[in-house]
């Protein structure tokens, strides 16, 4: 019984009114899915000392920020510090340090010991807190960083978005 209340309680949680959850075709073949209709801009940014076209995926829902960031780094061996480095920005961009991180497994990714799962508390450049969760990957030269700020790691809309995102073809 208490387990089915589990459940419940988890359902409850991630299908609220508040989140219309849609699949999102994103470039190279990753799939995510959003709780709310992502807006898309992309922008030139230099990563690995290479520029890059980074695109950005994201809606806010319930007070949370999801979004997920793709480029593509052209060059198989640069794709490991390229993880590296959106994570270590993220980590300088919420001015804490970088954990170690948890390894991952997204279905359709290529294997890499860069793709790791992070729980961050940091701060606003406002100085106000913020947590973020962050889901880094790679489909061939493509790179992937899913974020949710300001949810926590067990937030049951964070579970949802991370646990969706895979790579087809």
């Amino acid at each position: 019984m208490k387990s089915w209340m589990a459940g419940l309680a988890l359902c409850a949680g991630a299908c609220t009114p508040a989140l219309n959850w849609r699949e999102v075709r994103l470039d190279g073949g990753a799939l995510a899915l959003f709780p709310c209709k992502p807006e898309h801009q992309t922008r030139t940014l230099t990563l690995v000392g290479q520029p890059v076209a980074l695109t950005l995926h994201a809606c806010e829902a319930t007070g949370l920020r999801f979004a997920v960031a793709q480029a593509d780094v052209q060059d198989p061996a640069r794709v490991e510090a390229a993880l590296a480095a959106l994570a270590a920005a993220q980590a300088r961009n919420l001015q804490t340090t970088l954990p170690p991180g948890d390894a991952v497994q997204v279905p359709g990714m290529t294997p890499n010991p860069q793709a790791r799962r992070y729980a961050l508390s940091g701060r606003r450049p406002d100085g106000a807190a913020v947590q973020a969760q962050l889901l880094l990957f790679a489909r061939g030269t493509q790179v992937l960083q899913a974020t949710v700020l300001d949810g926590a790691p067990d937030t049951p809309a964070v579970h949802t978005f991370m646990d969706a995102l895979r790579v087809s073809g």
